[in-house]
Formats: structure tokens, C-alpha cells, sequence
């Protein structure tokens, strides 16, 4: 399945992350970052979930630091990564340069004071998309295996 996924994310306390090429100070807080799989889905965010992998986009090395509370699956056949950037950016304060040197955005991660879940899913709503909200790669498979697209939610 295609689409676009939104990880939810708590920081506790102030880390300094370090990518293979950047550094980013980043505060205590929740974090939402955009991310898109055209390919596979459901196979890119159990990917988030895993804590032992190697370190490749910017997020593997903010998740190393941080915590994955859960991820909103969203299928989709075009692109939705720049759209989702630009209206969580909206509730949000960017991490300017984060994850997106492919888009036409500055980043695909925002910093929330609290907990983002009813902005995200307002957005969702008022853009007309279907998704799933997951807590663990456990939920992924068991979705996927027993209900094959019967409880997307809108």
C-alpha cells in the first residue's frame, strides 16, 4: 500500500541530535514528523517503530533519542508528504531543515508543547483523508492481516 504516515513523538528533555551531516538542538515536547512511502506503507513505519536498525534519514536519528508513541497511516496513490508539512506547520513550529530536502518545505518535523492528536486529526478530517492510527509494528501486521481496509477511520 502507498501513502503518507505521521509519527507522534515524545522528546524528554533538551538533546542535541546529530545526523550524518547536521546537528539540531531540540527541545523537550511532542514531536510530529511527515513522512511518505510510496512503496510500502506499512513496511516504512514498522521500520520507525524498530529501535535496533541502521541510522539512515534524519528521523532514525531523532527516534534513537526519543520515543515513538504512534503513527497515523494514511494511503494514498499521489504524494501527500508537502501538503500534511504545510498544515501541521500551521499548529506547529518547524525544525527547519529536517527531513525534507526533497520538498519545497523547509521540514517535515514540528514541535508541539502538547500532545498533537486532535490538531492531526482535524487536519486529516478537513482534508478528506482516510487513516489509521497505530501504537506498535504489532498493530500494522494485525491490521493488515484481519481487516484488510475495513477500519480506516475519516
Amino acid at each position: 500500500m502507498k501513502g503518507a504516515y505521521l509519527l507522534v513523538i515524545q522528546l524528554k528533555g533538551k538533546r542535541k541530535i546529530k545526523t550524518k551531516g547536521r546537528e539540531f538542538d531540540l527541545n523537550s515536547g511532542f514531536y510530529v514528523y511527515v513522512g511518505s512511502a510510496m512503496n510500502s506503507l506499512e513496511k516504512r513505519v514498522r521500520r520507525h517503530f524498530k529501535k535496533d536498525k541502521k541510522l539512515h534519514w534524519h528521523i532514525d536519528f531523532f527516534l534513537k533519542n526519543a520515543e515513538l508513541l504512534r503513527a497515523y497511516l494514511i494511503p494514498s496513490e499521489t504524494r501527500l508528504e508537502e501538503v500534511l508539512s504545510i498544515e501541521i506547520s500551521k499548529y506547529g513550529t518547524p525544525i527547519d531543515n529536517f527531513g525534507s530536502s526533497d520538498l519545497k518545505i523547509s521540514s517535515n518535523l514540528y514541535h508541539f508543547n502538547k500532545e498533537p492528536d486532535v490538531i492531526l486529526k482535524r487536519i486529516l478530517k478537513r482534508n478528506g483523508l482516510n487513516w489509521k492510527m497505530i501504537k506498535s509494528p504489532d498493530e500494522i501486521k494485525n491490521w493488515r492481516e484481519n481487516n484488510e481496509h475495513k477500519d480506516w477511520e475519516s
